[in-house]
């Protein structure tokens, strides 16, 4: 969690590399651990919600 944040300030400043951000983002978000159970209520579905623009 502390990389991804790391990586988000790092993002917001002038002299980014975007292009190293958009590689090492999906691999650190996927190196997170699942939630402990109980974080989340038992019925919660992250597929259920909102319809966003551009969705089908």
């Amino acid at each position: 969690m502390l990389l991804l944040g790391q990586l988000a300030l790092y993002a917001d400043t002038a002299d980014a590399d975007l292009d190293f951000v958009d590689a090492v983002s999906p691999s650190l978000a996927a190196s997170l651990p699942e939630p402990p159970s109980g974080v989340f209520p038992e019925d919660y579905d992250p597929d259920d919600g909102p319809a966003y623009p551009g969705d089908v």
